[in-house]
């Protein structure tokens, strides 16, 4: 893939169409079991700690996938992992069709976030080296479509339902949108020997201390997304909504992520210096996870934007100013890669942890206090994140 300059028009079109079918791919099966817990529940017996596995898991798994993706994309390179990646996807979905208890449903999750994990942890540095004039607004349109496919999950899993589907088929039907996905793939994305991230560049990169910053910050963000994913629509519920009612608050809430991680990334895109928008992002989490606490019921659809959008925009600016602290495409992908990864793996203890409050509280507002905590920490992290500062904290560490 070229560094030099910009992809061609007529390129450039197919690949966002790309941009767009492969995003809409990627959060789906988190955001669809939250609605049809009580059918899961009724049907398998899982407790909360088995649901959140749910999430847990495939959060874990594109947590690791993340930092040997640099490996596989050296060894196969990235057009043939994208589209192993999005076959493993469609598997897991497909394969809930016939899972018959709790474990086979955990393993299908598993398989989906391997698929992922390759994905999305190769795609920023796809999107550095072809639009190298307009990666804010490329990788906002990519993290907006992103969380409009956990819109799309959560809203079309509760309709199947309603209309006499069971769970098991409302899940399975996502499998289609990641087989056209495939398809498209094969016909549009290309790959190189050139575009292969160095195999060394991972370790480099560990040792620099700023890695683990933008890996913390990540990952504390991403714990409170994981948690409103696995368990906003059992709260709600909790509280007397019906599946459908609180299946449309989580799409309501991820269609503000989508609207939010793709605005800010436009009004940021004139200055470098990202920090007033990042923190932005936070105020906006930081209200909606204070009003899910304590006044859920005051404004339901307010907190739940809020919370959306707050989360939306940050995901997307997190991956834009890891991208802006190196030149080249191949390390800046990988940054963005060992950044997700770690985060991820991060993540992957919200719903764990929110489970656990429930447990020991009786309800879900200490986990949403929780994050809250976890909010205000990132404010600290994000505030060092000045552009003037990246070639310096970037230099080689040594061994």
């Amino acid at each position: 893939m070229s560094e030099a300059k910009q992809a061609e028009p007529g390129r450039r079109a197919m690949l966002l169409a790309l941009v767009v079918l492969i995003a809409l791919n990627l959060r789906p099966f988190l955001t669809a079991p939250g609605p049809v817990l009580k059918e899961i529940v009724a049907e398998t017996g899982m407790g909360y700690g088995s649901l959140a596995l749910l999430t847990l898991l495939p959060m874990m798994l594109m947590g690791v996938g993340a930092f040997v993706s640099p490996g596989i994309q050296a060894a196969i390179g990235t057009r043939r992992g994208i589209l192993i990646a999005l076959l493993v996807l469609a598997a897991g979905s497909l394969l809930r069709l016939v899972a018959p208890g709790g474990v086979t449903l955990v393993i299908t999750a598993a398989f989906c976030g391997a698929g992922v994990a390759f994905i999305q942890a190769a795609f920023p540095g796809i999107i550095k080296a072809e639009f190298p004039k307009n990666i804010p607004v490329v990788t906002g349109l990519y993290s907006a479509m992103l969380m409009g496919g956990g819109a799309l999950g959560a809203r079309l899993t509760p309709l199947l339902v309603s209309h006499g589907y069971g769970w098991r088929p409302a899940l399975a039907w996502l499998a289609a949108p990641a087989l056209v996905a495939f398809a498209a793939a094969c016909l549009i994305l290309k790959d190189s020997r050139g575009s292969r991230p160095d195999k060394a560049l991972t370790g480099q990169l560990l040792r620099r201390p700023r890695t683990w910053t933008l890996i913390l910050a990540f990952g504390l963000v991403n714990a409170g997304y994981s948690s409103v994913v696995a368990w906003l629509a059992a709260y709600y519920q909790a509280l007397g909504w019906s599946s459908g009612d609180s299946g449309n608050l989580v799409a309501l809430l991820a269609v503000c992520q989508a609207a939010a991680a793709l605005g800010l990334p436009i009004l940021a895109r004139r200055n470098i210096d990202r920090r007033a928008f990042l923190c932005l992002t936070l105020a906006m989490q930081a209200v909606g996870f204070a009003g899910l606490a304590l006044a859920p019921q005051v404004a339901p659809t307010v907190w739940a934007g809020l919370t959306g959008a707050g989360l939306g925009s940050s995901f997307a600016l997190a991956i834009v100013t890891a991208l802006d602290h190196l030149p080249r495409p191949q390390e800046a992908g990988v940054l963005v890669a060992l950044m997700q990864g770690g985060g991820f793996l991060i993540a992957s203890l919200g719903p764990f942890a929110t489970a656990f409050l429930h447990d020991v509280s009786g309800g879900f507002a200490t986990g949403w206090m929780m994050h809250l905590a976890c909010v205000i920490g990132v404010f600290f992290l994000y505030r060092r994140f000045d552009p003037g500062q990246y070639p310096r904290v970037m230099q080689p560490q040594a061994a």
